[in-house]
Parts: structure tokens; C-alpha cells; sequence
């Protein structure tokens, strides 16, 4: 595996937060004038080719990877179908994590969740149920996410006190309570429901 497709996973695991050039320096071994140089043959090698989907961005210190701009149309249609259809489990995990624990980090996200969480919280971002609340005062200044004011819309809900209580720590391991979005789920069904009686 060469530095150029090293740093292309990392990145993609690294989500929309990106890395910065330090973070990368301390991953690799490669000296950091390798690093930069391979980042910058990555992004030329991106751009250029029209086979991939991707470009590489740098935003102050960080890189991310991201979507060419040519794909708009037909991500903003992937995005604009009912939300039921492309709200799996894990991102409605993710968004209940969000809603019951924000601001989070993403980092935190993983942390409950055990597995990588960037793909949901980009699919929420796009969705915008999720936005960004700041970032935390600590190394890389991660972003905290919280939910926004379209999710209080779409759920009906005034604020959010106004969320289902949680199950107790006994409850948790009963059946009818081990999903934490069931409730969004129900939700989901219950409007796609009325649609299709309308």
C-alpha cells in the first residue's frame, strides 16, 4: 500500500472532520515534507481523474476528501428521497445519540456506538437533521454536532425536553427497549404511512 492511498483511507475514515497535517505527521512515518508532497499528488491525481468521484480539500490546517461539484445533481437527488428509505439503523442510532447526548463529537459518537460514525453524520448533515454546534476546546478541535431546528419540526416537537425518556439502565436490556430510535423509526413509518394514504 503507497502513502498516496494510506492517506486517502485515513482520510475517508476521518470523515468531514478531516485531518490536519500534524495529525497526519503523526500517524505516518513518512517525515512531514513527504506527507505534504503526497497530498498534494493525491489532490492533482483526484482532480484529474474522471473516473473518481472525489477531490481532496484543504480547510486552514486540515484535509478532508469530499464529492466533485459535477455530482450535484445527483447526490442532491439520493438526498431528497423520503427519509425513511435511506435512514437505516445506524444512522438513526447515530441521530439518537445526537439528539439525547449533544453537543457531541463525533469521536464520542464512535465511542458508544463501537463502529465509525462520519457516513451517518454526513447522511444527517445532508439530510439537515444534524448541524454543527462549534467545535471542542480540545486537541484538533473536533466539531460537535447537535440536532437542528428542522428535527424538532419533522418530530413535532417544540423542544427537547419534549424527547421520549430514556429506558432506564435495568430496562435497556429488554427487547422492546434495546433500540434506542425506535421512536425515530416509528416516526419515520408513521409519516410514511400518512403519505401513502394521501
Amino acid at each position: 500500500m503507497n502513502l498516496n492511498a494510506t492517506i486517502e483511507g485515513l482520510l475517508f475514515v476521518a470523515g468531514d472532520e478531516g485531518l490536519s497535517l500534524d495529525q497526519l505527521d503523526e500517524l505516518l512515518p513518512e517525515n512531514p515534507a513527504t506527507i505534504s508532497h503526497a497530498l498534494t499528488r493525491l489532490k492533482q491525481d483526484l482532480q484529474a481523474d474522471h473516473q473518481r468521484g472525489l477531490v481532496l480539500l484543504q480547510f486552514g490546517e486540515h484535509f478532508k476528501l469530499a464529492t466533485k461539484k459535477e455530482l450535484a445533481p445527483v447526490i442532491k437527488q439520493y438526498f431528497s428521497a423520503p427519509l425513511s428509505t435511506n435512514l437505516g439503523q445506524a444512522t438513526l442510532e447515530t441521530l439518537a445519540i445526537i439528539a439525547y447526548q449533544q453537543p457531541v463529537t463525533r469521536v464520542d459518537i464512535d465511542e458508544i456506538r463501537g463502529v465509525q460514525s462520519s457516513g451517518a453524520i454526513q447522511k444527517l448533515v445532508l439530510r439537515q437533521l444534524v448541524e454543527a454546534k462549534g467545535r471542542k476546546e480540545a486537541p484538533g478541535r473536533p466539531i460537535l454536532y447537535g440536532t437542528s431546528d428542522f428535527f424538532l419540526d419533522y418530530f413535532e416537537l417544540k423542544d427537547l425536553t419534549q424527547l421520549p425518556p430514556l429506558p432506564e439502565p435495568e430496562e435497556l436490556a429488554a427487547p422492546e427497549t434495546n433500540d434506542l430510535f425506535a421512536t425515530f423509526q416509528a416516526q419515520l413509518n408513521q409519516d410514511e404511512t400518512k403519505k401513502d394514504e394521501d
